[in-house]
C-alpha cells in the first residue's frame, strides 16, 4: 500500500508523520500486515456493570503482566486490529471520517471518533465522540478516554485508560510491542 493511503500518514499530515519516533511508524505505517508482541497490564474496576461491558466490548478483564499480540491488517484507509491478551481477544476496526480529519474505531456496538494529535514522543488520541448502534450518545456519558501511543526504550509503548460517570474504571491497558516477522 503507498503511504499516502495509508491511515495514520493521511490524518496526522507528511510533517507530523516523519517526526514521530521510529517504532510509532513502523505500527501505524503502510504495512498490509503487521504483528507485533509483548506485554501489558490491564486495570479496571469490579463491578458487574463494567464486567458486562468489557464482555460485550472484547475488553480483556483486569490481570498484571498479561502476554499480548497485536495483529494489523491493512486494506487501504481500513484497518483491522486483532489484539490477543492471555486472558481475552478484543478487535476493532479503523478508518476515517468522511472529511478525512478524524479517527474512527468500531469496537462490537461502538463507533469512538477521535483527533489525533501527533508531537515528538507519539500520538494522542482525543475521544469527542462516540455511537452506539449509530445513535449518538451524549459527550456527558462518555467519561475520559485518555490514550497515548509512542515509543519507550526503542519500542512501541501504548497507554489507554477509560473511566465512565457514575461507573468507574472501564479499562485502562499499559504495555510494549515490538514488531516481528508474521509467522
Amino acid at each position: 500500500m503507498e503511504m499516502a493511503q495509508a491511515l495514520f500518514p493521511n490524518l496526522l499530515g507528511e510533517m507530523a508523520w516523519h517526526r514521530l519516533p521510529a517504532s510509532v511508524r513502523r505500527m501505524h505505517g503502510s504495512d498490509a500486515r503487521v504483528l507485533a508482541r509483548g506485554v501489558a497490564d490491564v486495570e479496571g474496576d469490579d463491578n458487574p456493570i463494567l464486567r458486562a461491558l468489557r464482555r460485550m466490548l472484547g475488553l480483556p478483564p483486569p490481570s498484571a503482566g498479561q502476554a499480548l499480540e497485536v495483529c494489523i491488517d491493512r486494506n487501504g484507509s481500513h484497518e483491522t486490529w486483532t489484539r490477543r491478551f492471555a486472558l481475552g481477544c478484543m478487535q476493532s476496526v479503523l478508518h476515517h471520517d468522511a472529511d478525512a480529519t478524524h479517527l474512527l474505531e468500531r469496537l462490537g456496538p461502538v463507533t469512538l471518533r477521535f483527533k489525533l494529535s501527533p508531537d515528538a514522543h507519539g500520538v494522542t488520541w482525543h475521544l469527542n465522540g462516540a455511537w452506539l448502534l449509530g445513535l449518538r450518545i451524549p459527550r456527558p456519558w462518555l467519561g475520559t478516554v485518555l490514550s497515548h501511543s509512542g515509543e519507550r526504550e526503542g519500542r512501541y509503548a501504548f497507554t489507554i485508560d477509560t473511566r465512565l460517570p457514575w461507573i468507574g474504571r472501564l479499562v485502562a491497558y499499559r504495555g510494549w510491542l515490538e514488531i516481528v516477522a508474521d509467522d
